[in-house]
C-alpha cells in the first residue's frame, strides 16, 4: 500500500470517527432535553396537583355553605326565618311543642308510641302541634343526618302538612330509623328511599330535587339554631304552656300511651 493510500485510509477513518462522536454528542444532548423536559412537566403536574388538593381543602363543605345561602323558608311555615311548624286547627286553644332530633333514637321510640295518639288528638282539635327541630347528635357524632333529614322535613313540608307529619313517622319508624351512630340520614338517596314509603311524595318529582339541591339547608340550620336558643337540653321533650310534660311523678318525657294521655289531660285542664 502506498504512503498516499496510507494517509488517505487514516483520514477518512479520523472524518468516521469524529462523525459518529458528533452523532453520539446530539444524541446524548436530545436525551439530557427530554429528561429535563419530562421533569419540568412532572414537576408542574406535581405543582398543579398540590394546588388543586390545597383548593379543595380549604373549599367550604356544603353545610358551611349553606350558612352563607339564601334562606328558602318551606311553605307552610310562619316567622321571619319560617321557623315556626305548627301542625293542627287553629282555633284549638292548646299548643303542644314537641322538640325532636331526626337521629334521637328515644325520639324514634317516642314516635312509634304515642304518635298516632297524637295525631288523633291533633284531628281532634285537642290541641295543635308546634314542631322544633335538633341537629345536635351530628356534632357528637361528626355526622351530616341530622341536618339532612331536618332539610328533606322541609322539603316534605312544603309539599304539605299532612306530607311533614307522614314523613317524619317514616323516618323514625322502626324499618328506617338508623342506629344513633349510623349515620344513613346523610345520604339523599336513603332519604328519598323513604319519602317513597309516603303517599303523598312517592315519585315527587320538586321533593326529589329539593333533597338533592339542598334547597331547605339553610333553613334546617334556623331551626337547629332556634332549638339551641330555647333552653331545652335534650330530646325528645315536650312542653305545654311553657311547662314540661312529664310522666307522674318524674321528670321524664311519657313514652307509653297511657303515661302520655294522663299528663296532657292534666296539661290541658291546668
Amino acid at each position: 500500500m502506498s504512503n498516499r493510500n496510507s494517509q488517505a485510509n487514516k483520514a477518512a477513518a479520523r472524518e468516521r470517527l469524529r462523525a459518529e462522536r458528533e452523532r453520539q454528542a446530539k444524541k446524548d444532548k436530545m436525551r439530557r432535553q427530554i429528561v429535563v423536559a419530562s421533569s419540568i412537566v412532572g414537576v408542574l403536574a406535581l405543582a398543579g396537583g398540590v394546588g388543586y388538593a390545597v383548593m379543595q381543602l380549604n373549599k367550604p363543605t356544603a353545610w358551611e355553605a349553606a350558612k352563607d345561602a339564601k334562606l328558602v323558608k318551606p311553605a307552610n311555615t310562619e316567622g321571619a326565618d319560617g321557623t315556626t311548624v305548627v301542625i293542627g286547627k287553629k282555633d284549638a286553644k292548646k299548643t303542644l311543642e314537641i322538640y325532636e332530633d331526626p337521629r334521637c333514637p328515644i325520639c324514634s321510640t317516642l314516635e312509634q308510641q304515642i304518635g298516632e295518639t297524637m295525631r288523633k288528638d291533633v284531628e281532634a282539635g285537642k290541641y295543635k302541634v308546634q314542631f322544633v327541630g335538633a341537629t345536635f347528635l351530628d356534632n357528637a357524632t361528626a355526622g351530616e343526618g341530622s341536618k339532612n333529614a331536618m332539610s328533606a322535613l322541609g322539603a316534605a313540608l312544603n309539599v304539605s302538612t299532612e306530607a311533614f307529619v307522614e314523613y317524619k313517622a317514616a323516618l323514625y319508624s322502626p324499618k328506617w330509623h338508623p342506629e344513633e351512630n349510623d349515620d344513613k340520614f346523610a345520604k339523599d338517596d336513603y332519604l328519598i328511599e323513604i319519602a317513597n314509603s309516603v303517599s303523598a311524595l312517592k315519585d315527587n318529582k320538586q321533593f326529589q330535587k329539593d333533597v338533592k339541591d339542598g334547597t331547605y339547608d339553610k333553613w334546617a340550620l334556623e331551626m337547629s339554631k332556634k332549638f339551641d336558643k330555647s333552653g331545652v337540653t335534650g330530646t325528645p321533650t315536650l312542653k305545654m304552656d311553657g311547662k314540661k310534660i312529664t310522666s307522674e311523678g318524674t321528670d321524664n318525657t311519657p313514652m307509653t300511651v297511657a303515661d302520655f294521655s294522663t299528663a296532657i289531660d292534666k296539661a290541658l285542664k291546668s
